[in-house]
């Protein structure tokens, strides 16, 4: 059952979306990069200073960080997927390219995300529901 500080945790999440930074990177994320390619997804996620890639990493890294307080407990699940399904949808865009190279280097990509997705049947619906719009499922 999701208290009044799971509640509080979700409205600061929805606060620190809203700053100005972070909004465009997340723009930038869902609406601004499509890669057709790895070749084209490596040209954004490994340049390193590039201003795309500053964009690619505070996108993931807050998803990533927001899964994680779900995953440690310091949210309630149902609450936080209630309102916060960006994060999933952001892993069903960019996931496939990164399967082959999971399976080479041990490295999971989004893994607090693929964690959120595999424990929670809600994080499992909002997957399955996005995932078609854009690439093969993994």
């Amino acid at each position: 059952m999701a208290t009044a500080a799971d509640a509080e945790i979700v409205m600061r999440l929805y606060d620190l979306r809203r700053e100005e930074s972070l909004r465009k990177a997340r723009h930038f994320m869902v609406f601004g990069f499509s890669p057709k390619t790895l070749d084209e997804l490596r040209a954004v996620s490994r340049d390193m200073t590039g201003a795309h890639n500053a964009l690619w990493r505070q996108t993931l890294s807050f998803w990533e960080m927001a899964a994680s307080l779900v995953l440690r407990g310091a949210v309630d699940p149902d609450l936080f997927l209630d309102s916060n399904g960006e994060g999933i949808l952001i892993y069903a865009k960019f996931h496939h390219f990164h399967a082959d190279t999971e399976k080479e280097s041990g490295n999971i990509f989004m893994k607090n995300t693929a964690e959120l997705i595999r424990k929670y049947p809600a994080a499992k619906a909002l997957y399955d529901r996005f995932l078609p719009m854009f690439g093969p499922k993994s």
